[in-house]
């Protein structure tokens, strides 16, 4: 009885597949669309490859939640009302982003959305 279980024991080791869950797959999205919309209240967040954060294209002195957050803070001229547009490179840290995301909720900024791609530039990386 227990070759029988050491048998079955073994069949259901072998068998099993094992998730790889020490990785984070990120893909940024990509949009279809050729015409970008204009949104007179947004504030265009960029976040480079290593690390650094620029609002409206000016960029942020220091890379703390604090500094990005302020940064935001005095480039929302609409207030609340603004829309956070996140523009990160594929190849920036995602703790860079999650201190975009950070900031914003310290701003009170609540709409927030990604800037996608479009299909003709994602191919050619």
């Amino acid at each position: 009885f227990i070759d029988v279980l050491l048998v079955v024991l073994i069949f259901l080791m072998l068998s099993t597949t094992y998730s790889k869950f020490t990785e984070l797959q990120l893909r940024l999205p990509v949009a279809d669309a050729d015409a970008q919309r204009d949104y007179p209240k947004e504030v265009i967040v960029g976040v480079a490859s290593d690390g650094r954060y620029s609002i409206n294209r000016a960029p942020v002195v220091g890379r703390s939640v604090e500094a990005v957050s302020a940064a935001l803070t005095e480039a929302a001229k609409a207030g609340k009302e603004s829309v956070v547009i996140i523009t990160a490179d594929g190849a920036a840290p995602h703790q860079s982003v999650i201190t975009v995301l950070e900031a914003a909720r310290r701003s009170g900024l609540n709409q927030i959305t990604f800037a996608a791609q479009s299909s003709a530039q994602a191919g050619k990386r």
